[in-house]
């Protein structure tokens, strides 16, 4: 019987110990669906007609003209990762009277920006990105 006791206090005590990144897997999004910079770098061509970039990317969140009244879209993209961790050995105190918890929590956040600039005929003349992660 006392081996049940030690066996069930261990397992009551390792049992809440995951770590952040693994929660965060558990709830990120990851869908292949996101802009990436990655993306823009393999699928995104100067002459490309304004039709695929918009079937690639999906649409822009700004749309303007230069002074030359030729279409710009922006892609302004943020992303904040939130991830906490907490440990509880409540149980397994709640044995000997007491109890007790930890946690640590995580935060960051990426930004992305293409800039797609195209031409009289709606094709892509020039784009740019720029990315941060902080």
């Amino acid at each position: 019987m006392k081996i049940f006791y030690i066996t069930f206090v261990a397992l009551m005590i390792f049992s809440g110990c995951a770590s952040a990144s693994k929660h965060r897997q558990n709830v990120q999004d990851d869908t292949g669906e996101r802009i990436t910079v990655g993306k823009v770098q393999r699928e995104i061509r100067v002459g490309m007609p304004s039709a695929q970039v918009a079937e690639i990317l999906g649409s822009p969140n700004v749309v303007s003209t230069d002074e030359e009244r030729r279409e710009v879209w922006l892609y302004d993209k943020i992303s904040t990762d939130v991830s906490y961790s907490k440990s509880e050995a409540g149980a397994g105190l709640l044995i000997i009277g007491g109890s007790g918890a930890s946690g640590a929590q995580s935060t960051s956040q990426r930004t992305l920006t293409v800039i797609i600039k195209f031409d009289k005929d709606n094709k892509v003349r020039d784009f740019a990105y720029h990315t941060s992660r902080f």
